[in-house]
């Protein structure tokens, strides 16, 4: 289930309010294990996913590197030729 959350830290542009949600709202589903709350839990699971989503924006705020910017296309390409070679015939 995590394997979604990518880093988001030092791109070019920076991540989106949409990226850091879905990283927040994948979080809280691992910790929570469930996908779909119950009406029951889906205020403390929305609540959960925009505390996470705040904070995770201040700590991408906060951060500093000295490396370059890292380009998306350019990271996806390479993520990409990595899933092709770990999945390839033998």
């Amino acid at each position: 289930m995590c394997r979604n959350i990518r880093t988001l830290h030092n791109f070019e542009p920076a991540a989106s309010d949409d990226e850091v949600h879905a990283a927040a709202l994948q979080f809280v589903r691992k910790v929570s294990g469930s996908t779909h709350p119950s009406q029951a839990n889906r205020a403390a699971f929305d609540h959960a996913v925009a505390e996470i989503a705040h904070i995770t924006q201040h700590l991408l705020d906060d951060l500093v590197t000295s490396a370059p910017p890292k380009d998306r296309e350019v990271e996806a390409a390479k993520a990409k030729a990595r899933s092709a070679q770990r999945f390839a015939p033998a």
